[in-house]
């Protein structure tokens, strides 16, 4: 289970600064397996990225396409010729759809979890930098959205704001809007621990000292130390985020048809194709969502790996080969002990 409280270890000021970018300076650190979940997960991040980002090059038809100059698609036709991944009951190009579905997913993402970070963070601040009531408050607001279960959350956002459809635009801020609602308290804890953690800092300190005002301490000097864990929890994030837009979009509350396509909706109508044994309509989809949240989820919990000394220090010292103990006695012994922990830490 990833751990977003642990901190970022700084990256060396002198390497440069591609190389102290977050996950480019975590491939660096990483080793044996961990490298190569590391790269797993990135290879097949990238792919449904540069799937979302190249989707109308890539797809063979439109999302809603039915026809093309040959006259209109079959329906539940297996696999082959024009149609490499077969079509649906309603006439839809598989392939097109999984493709299209991925831009959908990615623009879902962005928009969900740009809101929340922003609104997650400076809540954060706010709250553990000023404490008194606003914090309190705020916390029990937090913990409440928290103990709900996301995807009912989401459902009643989704009804309450788009009546449950809505167009491609709108479907997609309606959606985007109900997993902020979720995404909230967890940026908003995290930064609130970082931010009680680093007012009592001799740094932050100074600046009262020297009459810096609190919104200057809170976005100077707070804010960059509070922020570092970010990149994790937007990976694990991302991930949470694809899961509830299919959840949406299987129980009948995310985007239409006609405006986008979205691999939570053509699972649900997979779901009759079942029992007749055809299998294409639902098995191409749920792959993607699958190997999405898996490439997602292998990226952020190696990330999270690597930012935990004990982790990190206990995968490095496996990989070393330690010198063999002489007679100097138990003070030799203590000082090789030391000095892998201080390697480690």
């Amino acid at each position: 289970m990833a751990n977003p409280d642990v901190p970022l270890p700084a990256a060396n000021p002198r390497a440069p600064l591609l190389r102290r970018l977050p996950v480019i300076s975590h491939y660096t650190r990483s080793v044996g397996l961990q490298r190569g979940m590391l790269v797993a997960g990135l290879v097949l991040t990238g792919a449904f990225v540069l799937t979302a980002l190249f989707a109308p090059l890539l797809a063979p038809y439109g999302y809603s396409q039915l026809s093309d100059d040959d006259g209109n698609f079959p329906t539940q036709q297996a696999p082959g010729g024009k149609h490499l991944l077969g079509t649906t009951v309603g006439g839809y190009d598989v392939l097109s759809r999984v493709i299209w579905g991925a831009q959908t997913a990615i623009l879902v993402i962005v928009v969900a979890v740009a809101m929340s970070i922003v609104i997650g963070v400076v809540l954060g601040l706010v709250s553990g930098y000023l404490g008194g009531w606003l914090d309190r408050i705020l916390v029990v607001v937090a913990d409440a959205v928290y103990a709900f279960p996301s995807l009912l959350v989401a459902i009643v956002m989704a009804i309450v704001i788009s009546g449950g459809q809505s167009s491609l635009v709108g479907g997609i801020f309606a959606a985007g809007t109900a997993i902020t609602l979720v995404f909230i308290p967890q940026y908003f804890r995290v930064i609130r621990a970082e931010t009680v953690r680093l007012k009592a800092e001799p740094f932050v300190e100074s600046a009262k000292v020297v009459g810096a005002s609190n919104i200057r301490i809170m976005g100077r000097h707070i804010y960059r130390n509070a922020t570092r864990t970010l990149p994790l929890i937007f990976t694990l994030n991302a991930s949470e985020a694809i899961l509830t837009l299919a959840g949406l979009g299987f129980l009948g509350f995310g985007i239409e048809p006609s405006s986008a396509a979205e691999w939570g909706f053509d699972l649900n109508k997979a779901l009759a194709d079942t029992t007749s044994g055809i299998w294409w309509t639902g098995l191409f989809p749920g792959m993607a969502i699958v190997l999405t949240v898996v490439g997602l989820t292998l990226v952020g919990e190696s990330i999270n790996d690597l930012n935990d000394p004990r982790l990190r220090g206990r995968k490095s010292a496996a990989g070393k080969v330690m010198p063999a103990p002489t007679a100097a006695g138990p003070g030799t012994m203590a000082h090789a002990a030391t000095d892998t922990e201080v390697r480690g830490s």
